[in-house]
This record gives structure tokens, sequence and C-alpha cells, in this order.
């Protein structure tokens, strides 16, 4: 089986799949803990996601292939 990334949750008692999975018995797990975000990484979070908005708002303009001076060789998208 390859390696796979499952969520999942822990209800008080029992840790919880959140989508079916077939596994084998005795398959091996790692479970990673993941923190609740405190105050301060929430603030910085925050300020990203309003400088992101900013430089990539609603009315940007959707710049055409032809406004591409000098390629990038390594882009691979469409």
């Amino acid at each position: 089986m390859e390696t796979i990334i499952l969520r999942a949750h822990f209800d008080g008692e029992h840790i919880q799949l959140d989508d079916p999975v077939e596994l084998r018995p005795n398959a091996r797990l790692l479970v990673t803990v993941i923190p609740e975000p405190d105050a301060e990484r929430l603030a910085w979070l925050r300020l990203s996601l309003d400088g992101l908005s900013a430089a990539y708002g609603e009315d940007e303009p959707d710049y055409p292939l032809t406004a591409v001076k000098e390629p990038n060789p390594n882009y691979e998208g469409g």
C-alpha cells in the first residue's frame, strides 16, 4: 500500500477517521496531533491574509500570455 495522508479527529475517547478508507489489519499508522493556533499565530495569519488580499484583490487585472516578455522555461502550467 502506498503512503497516504488521512484526516482524523479525537472524539474524546477514540481517534476517528474523517473519511472512509480500507486498511489491512495491523496496518502501521503515524498520528500527528496538530495544536490549536495561539493568538499570536492567528494575528500573523490574519496579517498575511490581509497582505495577500491587497496584492491579489477582486479587481486584479487578468494579464494575457502576450504580456509575457521573457517566458520561464521551467514553467509547466497550461
